[in-house]
């Protein structure tokens, strides 16, 4: 018994020391940087508490990119999983090239985010404020990116457009796992499809969408390559009677804060997105699964 349990730890060992080395030293670092005033360059760092935490939430830039945030994700949450479910239902369906419809969804999930980024940036900025000129299409002659009202949405549409067919994969391979008896039986009971979707297939297939919500959840929450090429926080815009960034994710405010050298605050706003991920994240994992038993 002693001889199979030095076995299991000397092949669990690799794994634990990796996993101390990239994430628990390095959070403890995080989280002690975060209470200094280390700027990143000065070998001096002073011990200051919770002060950069306390600056975080009177800080204009900070407290709107965490609601942008917020409503990005959410906007997220919605558009891709609703899509990603509309695509499983068409490529599970009796239709013809299911295989080729279901590679060309999933492609644009192959496509970095950096060069997507600029992809669409190219798109929304020079090729439909070209069409909307030769057409002479009002709401098309001025870039959608450069409106603070529409920016937002115009990220979550290109997410969408990313993400969807991976998402789709998870539903498909629920969809498969479902026994096709269950829905030929509603369908000869005079189930019409749209009742067969809702009332059989959507609750058999509740644990694809807690996979599915907390991948969305986690991943727009984190956002940050695609945010850099396609609006670099832009355009200009003011909260709180104070001029900032109108798309600045919280992921990118954290970024330009450590650029500038205010290294222990942006660690302190990481701090922040991480606790505020993991609440979100516990949160929904917990009501769907709560679901997914009333079901």
């Amino acid at each position: 018994m002693r001889r199979h349990r030095l076995v299991n730890v000397l092949f669990v060992a690799p794994c634990v020391f990796a996993f101390a080395m990239n994430i628990i030293i390095p959070f403890g670092f995080g989280l002690y940087y975060s209470m200094t005033d280390w700027n990143g360059v000065s070998p001096d760092i002073h011990f200051v508490g919770l002060a950069n935490f306390a600056g975080l939430f009177s800080s204009p830039d900070f407290i709107y990119s965490f609601i942008i945030t917020v409503a990005y994700t959410a906007i997220n949450i919605v558009l891709v999983n609703a899509v990603s479910f509309g695509l499983s239902l068409i490529v599970t369906g009796r239709i013809r090239g299911r295989n080729f419809l279901r590679a060309g969804f999933f492609i644009p999930y192959l496509i970095g985010g950096i060069v997507l980024g600029y992809i669409w940036q190219f798109i929304f900025n020079n090729a439909l404020v070209a069409v909307g000129k030769s057409l002479s299409i009002a709401a098309l002659q001025s870039s959608f990116l450069s409106k603070p009202g529409t920016v937002i949405w115009i990220m979550s549409i290109v997410n969408t457009w990313q993400y969807a067919g991976y998402i789709m994969l998870i539903y498909v391979a629920a969809i498969q796992g479902i026994p096709a008896s269950l829905m030929e039986a509603a369908e000869v009971d005079g189930a019409n499809y749209p009742t067969r979707v809702f009332k059989i297939l959507m609750p058999m297939m509740a644990n694809a969408f807690t996979i599915s919500l907390f991948l969305t959840l986690t991943t727009s929450f984190k956002q940050f390559d695609m945010n850099l090429t396609l609006t670099n926080g832009g355009p200009a815009t003011r909260f709180m009677d104070t001029p900032i960034k109108a798309s600045q994710l919280l992921a990118m405010n954290i970024f330009n804060t450590a650029t500038a050298n205010r290294m222990a605050e942006a660690q302190a706003k990481a701090v922040v997105l991480f606790v505020a991920l993991v609440v979100v994240a516990l949160l929904q994992v917990a009501a769907n699964k709560k679901k997914e038993v009333e079901l």
